[in-house]
């Protein structure tokens, strides 16, 4: 249950963390830098390439859309633009790197030279060949080739998104963590962190993956519980010393034909709990929210 009283008891039992230092990640991009940190949250609008992602909204049909979209998403106030070509529903068809590569290529070399671009995925040869193309930011969705990923992030000085996963990457079946999942977090990514600095990888952003699909979440409602609470808490991540990306829901169950505000809803959360980037299908909503935020001193 959230109240009042239970997150005034969350805070004085966390308070340290709250003080943790968290380092910035700065992204040179082509209409100035932009900051992931302590300040103003920043937005990263979504951009899907493949007909069988979930969000209709956000959905590409060919590179002249994309680009479209894009710039628009850009326009509305997003500093990052995410671009992926496979759907993260495990039930969905999988799409090659070689197919991954044709799609998003034309585009990234487009949008590269109007904003900063990220491409999330968990195939290397894809990682290559949109670092190659300008994009600056690998939303980083696997953990089996997880070192070379790595590297090449490296290579091309590329800020890294780093999401949670047990699996070897997020189409495969995975569980949620249970228990205290803040704890389990902690121990899943201060290791991977301490790794990709030891490989050179210098802008570093942690993902909680609320987003991704949950064996052990039977339910619609369990599964937003879970993602209520981890937004609430995303806080207690700072200890890890960067920044924190969350993805803010849009459950049908919950909002039925109003689905399209409910990122708007979980974005006041996700402000509150401490996030400094939200990736988002609504870039505009979000916006308006966040500003309202800012203007009536919500902290």
């Amino acid at each position: 249950m959230i109240t009042l009283a239970a997150l005034t008891e969350l805070m004085d039992e966390f308070a340290g963390e709250w003080q943790a230092p968290v380092e910035p990640v700065v992204i040179d991009g082509p209409s100035g830098q932009v900051v992931i940190g302590d300040g103003p949250v920043t937005l990263m609008g979504c951009i899907n390439l493949s007909r069988d992602s979930t969000y209709r909204e956000s959905i590409a049909v060919s590179t002249d859309h994309a680009v479209r979209i894009g710039r628009v998403q850009a326009a509305q106030g997003a500093g990052i633009l995410d671009l992926g070509a496979e759907s993260s529903d495990y039930t969905k068809t999988r799409v090659s790197a070689a197919a991954q590569i044709a799609a998003l290529v034309p585009i990234v070399e487009q949008l590269s030279a109007a904003a900063v671009v990220s491409v999330e995925t968990y195939h290397p040869e894809v990682v290559g060949a949109c670092l190659e193309a300008g994009a600056r930011v690998l939303n980083m969705t696997g953990r089996e080739h997880e070192e070379e990923m790595l590297g090449l992030a490296s290579v091309h000085s590329a800020a890294v998104v780093m999401s949670y996963g047990a699996s070897a990457n997020v189409r495969e079946h995975s569980e949620a963590p249970t228990g205290d999942p803040i704890s389990a977090l902690l121990d899943h990514f201060g290791p991977r962190i301490e790794r990709a600095r030891e490989l050179g990888v210098t802008g570093i952003v942690v993902d909680p993956g609320i987003g991704f699909n949950y064996s052990n979440l039977e339910t619609p409602l369990a599964r937003s519980r879970h993602q209520m609470r981890m937004l609430t808490q995303a806080f207690r991540l700072r200890p890890l010393g960067v920044p924190i990306c969350n993805v803010p829901p849009h459950s049908f169950d919950l909002f039925g034909d109003e689905f399209r505000k409910g990122e708007g809803f979980f974005a006041v959360f996700a402000a509150l709990g401490g996030a400094h980037l939200l990736r988002t299908h609504e870039v505009s909503h979000l916006r308006v929210v966040l500003e309202a935020l800012g203007a009536l001193d919500v902290r």
